[in-house]
């Protein structure tokens, strides 16, 4: 018979829950027992299992609740800024801190694994605190302000070192994975559901007004992890249920209305096409074919509002271009640019700090504000070593489900990138949580390749290595084509 051992950390977890049930039954509040019955048990369980609590995230990544924290404004330019709180942030971070504990708690347990992200995640993590402090100094930034929203920032990285230490098995990111596309498949539903309202699609629990921008960015990401399975010989034994998704999803898509999220599949569409031009000729006629015969099959509600960029009345505020007219909200993505470079020449190094400058609905802007050139470099050094990630991971693994991840990562970071063009991409929890999740799953993999002392912590270098048969595939166990085996490189990040 097994038994379920208690170690004392989770014993006093447990003691606090009785404790506190036993206060909210005396003081008759059902909403305050309600919310510890919640509160604790989330603990208990991130306690006692860890992939329990990544489970937990990833179905609330698109299924939870928001609320919006007033009173958190800063100093002139940034007035009026509040903060979204959504239940899953709140997750993140405790099951984060959760996870810390543990940490120091176990001794047995493995240190924080190096990988290829952690230098460029550390140093973009110090410049948002440099320049934030100096604008609490210089009286842009208030502290509390600044403090939350560089823990929101913040709270993906987590996610990213949790599951990289968490992920142990095959099964364990096969399930996560799989997690993450019945999510996917019940936020499409949900947004197709919306189109005999007539109003754009957004995600659940998006609040009064909704975000169809973020469904959209979200979607293409997705997209784009499927499009790289599919692409990949051997990724998935069975097609259909990708592809009843990839349908799904598209419609979903579609229902946004969001200009900058098709001008990011349309970037992924791209580079599916440069993949497939010396491999599969057939498959790039019918891309093409598709491509040419969209102004036909595409909804007339999808090519009025791209058309509307170019056909808006004359309103104020509109950017000219010759006699053409570019409607206000694309206007006020250029405006941004403008303003973005007259704040970068009063502070061109590290910017006014964090909620220091205006709120910019663009993500380029906003890093060259509130971070200035060092931020904007430290940036892209964390998108390069996102990239460099993709691709040493495609270019050397013999698995295709990882293979196929892989590259349906790297298309759907260049669609993010197009998409942050019009949009704050890299700090919206809702297109970031999956984001991290499978950059976690691509270090993961990182370390089954190249040399064996990679794959060890630094503590345990000389541990022998893990055996070939203990290879975790994220999607499948189907064996497929095998492409090279890896060679050793010099240059491999």
């Amino acid at each position: 018979m097994t038994h379920l051992r208690i170690g004392p950390v989770e014993g006093l977890l447990l003691v606090a829950l009785a404790v506190g049930l036993g206060l909210a039954m005396a003081v008759g509040r059902p909403a305050l027992l309600i919310s510890l019955v919640i509160g604790c048990t989330l603990l208990v369980a991130a306690f006692l299992s860890t992939p329990l609590s990544l489970y937990i995230l990833v179905f609330s990544m698109l299924l939870s609740p928001e609320v919006m924290v007033g009173g958190l404004v800063g100093k002139g330019a940034t007035a009026a800024r509040g903060m979204t709180l959504r239940f899953d942030d709140v997750l993140l971070v405790v099951f984060g801190f959760v996870w810390l504990v543990k940490m120091a708690v176990y001794k047995d347990r493995p240190p924080l694994l190096r990988t290829p992200l952690n230098w460029p995640i550390m140093l973009y993590t110090a410049v948002s605190l440099l320049a934030t402090s100096i604008g609490v100094l210089q009286g842009h930034v208030k502290p509390l302000t600044g403090f939350f929203y560089n823990l929101k920032y913040f709270e993906y990285f987590f996610l990213y070192f949790m599951v990289v230490n968490a992920i142990t098995s095959q099964q364990q990111a096969k399930n996560l994975v799989v997690a993450s596309f019945v999510v996917c498949f019940l936020v499409s539903l949900y947004a197709i559901a919306q189109l005999p309202t007539g109003e754009r699609a957004s995600a659940p629990f998006e609040g009064e007004t909704g975000e169809p921008n973020t469904l959209g960015g979200y979607l293409v990401f997705i997209l784009a992890i499927c499009t790289g399975l599919l692409l990949t010989p051997g990724a998935v034994p069975r097609k259909l249920p990708l592809v009843i998704l990839m349908g799904t999803a598209s419609l979903a898509l579609m229902a946004t209305l969001s200009r900058a999220s098709f001008l990011a599949a349309g970037v992924i569409t791209l580079g599916v096409v440069v993949f497939v031009s010396h491999r599969r000729p057939l498959l790039l006629i019918l891309v093409l074919v598709g491509l040419l015969s969209s102004p036909f099959w595409t909804p007339d509600a999808v090519k009025k509002r791209i058309l509307f960029t170019f056909t808006q009345a004359p309103e104020q505020g509109q950017v000219h271009v010759g006699a053409m007219r570019i409607d206000t909200s694309t206007s006020e993505r250029l405006h941004a640019w403008q303003r973005a470079i007259e704040f970068w020449r009063q502070s061109p190094l590290v910017g006014f700090g964090v909620t220091g400058g205006p709120f910019m609905d663009a993500m380029y802007p906003r890093v060259l504000t509130e971070m200035g050139t060092v931020g904007l470099v430290a940036f892209a050094v964390l998108i390069w070593s996102l990239f460099r990630l993709g691709w040493t991971v495609f270019r050397d693994s013999r698995d295709p489900p990882i293979r196929g991840m892989a590259l349906g990562f790297m298309f759907g970071l260049a669609g993010l990138l197009v998409h942050a063009v019009g949009s704050n991409s890299f700090i919206i929890v809702r297109i970031m949580e999956p984001f991290w999740l499978y950059a976690a799953f691509l270090a993961r993999a990182y370390f089954l390749l190249g040399s064996p002392q990679a794959a060890q912590p630094e503590e345990t270098r000389e541990a022998p290595v893990e055996p070939p048969q203990a290879r975790w595939s994220p999607v499948s166990r189907s064996a497929g084509p095998q492409p090279r085996v890896p060679r050793p490189s010099a240059g491999r990040p």
